[in-house]
């Protein structure tokens, strides 16, 4: 005998947006894909720039550091540059996206107010512990997005609990007020394009479409006897 059912998934974690309209998961893979090799191209003309490690010494282990391609105006020593600061209302490029010409690109594509950007590298071995970031939620008017460049079948990103794989290339916003931690368990870095962002009607409109294509792909499973 085989029994059929045909079901749509639907995430219990949902936000209303700001226009109370709108409810998303809180993860959701926007309709932006970017070419993973020109990701990397440019990655590798900032290598020898140095990184910065990451300030808050309390919430990793091992080797969290970033480089700035945007960041307060005002801010002109680089470990000023990699704070997102949620009060700070100006932004400006910093030099290193002079030598990147596809990341200015790929920030073109975000019809936003763009925050703090950066790049983020978590190295081997290394981890994120669970923590919330309060003010990173699409509700409350930020949103973070995050565009893998190069990661690793090892790295474990978890948000309320539950493992996100992100693919190179990819756009995610991930509802960051929430719970989350990442370990990097392979034998390479992990490193992501880190995008803060104003929210606003078309980045509201983005997030829309992608809930609607992943929640509307019903899924048939057949079962036999």
């Amino acid at each position: 005998m085989k029994i059929h059912f045909h079901c749509e998934i639907f995430s219990n974690k949902i936000i209303m947006l700001n226009n109370g309209a709108s409810q998303m998961q809180d993860r959701v893979k926007l309709d932006l894909t970017f070419d993973a090799s020109l990701l990397q191209e440019d990655l590798r003309s900032l290598q020898s720039s140095g990184w910065v490690d990451h300030f808050v010494k309390q919430n990793y282990d091992g080797d969290w550091s970033v480089i700035p391609l945007r960041g307060p105006a005002t801010a002109t020593h680089p470990v000023m540059m990699i704070y997102s600061d949620p009060t700070c209302t100006e932004f400006g490029d910093t030099p290193f996206l002079d030598s990147t010409p596809y990341y200015r690109s790929v920030l073109n594509r975000f019809h936003c107010s763009l925050q703090a950007v950066r790049l983020m590298k978590l190295g081997p071995g290394s981890r994120i512990k669970e923590h919330t970031d309060h003010d990173l939620s699409a509700e409350s008017g930020t949103a973070r997005l995050h565009i893998p460049i190069v990661t690793n079948a090892g790295v474990d990103f978890k948000l309320n609990g539950t493992r996100v794989v992100l693919g190179e290339g990819e756009c995610w916003y991930l509802r960051l007020s929430d719970p989350h931690s990442v370990e990097n368990n392979g034998e390479s870095d992990r490193v992501h394009l880190v995008i803060d962002v104003q929210v606003n009607a078309w980045l509201e409109e983005m997030l829309q479409t992608a809930r609607v294509e992943t929640h509307n792909n019903p899924i048939s499973l057949t079962l036999s006897e």
